[in-house]
């Protein structure tokens, strides 16, 4: 899976990003933009949810590396 790095230049990260959902607490990767929500795919795949553009910002350093290793080690199960 290719997730291009968030900038810290964004007031809100774009589509493929990483991005925190602040409602709720979950990080994924942003997906698009349907009406005027922001639609998060879970780092891991699954089904994508609805987020409040507000409530989209970019992760910490310390999110990102946590979310990265994630990945990463799915991969790794995954045998990939």
């Amino acid at each position: 899976m290719l997730v291009r790095m968030a900038s810290n230049q964004q007031t809100r990260p774009g589509i493929g990003e990483l991005a925190k959902d602040t409602a709720s607490g979950r990080i994924g990767v942003v997906m698009g933009e349907v009406g005027a929500r922001v639609q998060i795919r879970p780092v891991a795949g699954g089904v994508e949810w609805d987020a409040l553009p507000d409530n989209v910002m970019a992760l910490t350093a310390r999110e990102e590396l946590s979310a990265r290793l994630a990945i990463r080690n799915g991969s790794s199960r995954d045998g990939l």
